[in-house]
């Protein structure tokens, strides 16, 4: 009985653990559309992503490096309004959440792709 209450529990586990990522790789994929669309986040107008095979990518901003080590919480701000993120009054980026350009979902969806980056 205590093996069947074990492999039960394992497989709940299993499947939770499959519709996660399931629903991570989703909002991965939905953040890197909307990274490269130019009628949207239009973020490869101005980044090269590391590790990323982006066509033509922009120079204004810096190379997109390292971002899966940081936070979701700092990302998510830099997105939304980098002047506050960043304590700044000069910025070309834009203030996407701010400004109303992406939503809040969108935002998460981006931060979520940006969290892929090496």
């Amino acid at each position: 009985m205590k093996l069947i209450k074990k492999l039960l529990i394992a497989t709940t586990l299993s499947g939770m653990i499959s519709t996660a990522s399931f629903a991570d790789e989703s909002l991965i994929a939905k953040g890197e559309k909307i990274f490269n669309n130019k009628k949207a986040g239009n973020c490869l107008a101005c980044h090269a992503v590391n590790g990323k095979n982006i066509k033509d990518p922009g120079v204004l901003g810096p190379k997109l490096v390292g971002l899966s080590y940081w936070e979701e919480k700092d990302l998510t701000d830099v997105v939304y309004d980098i002047y506050k993120a960043r304590g700044i009054s000069h910025s070309a980026m834009p203030p996407f959440g701010t400004n109303g350009w992406l939503s809040d979902e969108e935002i998460k969806a981006v931060v979520a792709y940006l969290k892929t980056i090496n």
